[in-house]
């Protein structure tokens, strides 16, 4: 390696050093967020085992707010994790089911 490819290397090391200093707590607080959400996620997905549920209903089962429900069952089936399975005996709310993908 040139001396100048080193110097660069050198470089861009102590800058990611400088900037993993300066945005510790951010970065910290990011992965506490992280780890939050993985929990939430996994006792979702938990409660979801077996037949399609409603939010409202899943959100009963797992003991949270409905909108905190209906905010990660939304993300979950962005990132193909869930998807809807038809309506609710009254037809107000969708059902959701796990994907094979979510699946272990």
């Amino acid at each position: 390696m040139s001396d100048e490819k080193k110097q660069e290397a050198r470089r861009r090391t102590e800058m990611l050093v400088e900037l993993r200093k300066q945005y510790a707590e951010e970065v910290k607080r990011a992965q506490e967020l992280l780890k939050q959400q993985q929990s939430v996620r996994k006792k979702l997905q938990q409660a979801m085992k077996g037949s399609p549920i409603s939010v409202p209903q899943l959100a009963r089962q797992a003991a949270m707010p409905a909108h905190v429900v209906l905010w990660h069952i939304a993300a979950m089936k962005k990132y193909g994790l869930v998807e809807e399975s038809g309506m609710d005996e009254s037809g107000d709310y969708y059902l959701y089911s796990l994907t094979k993908e979510a699946k272990p």
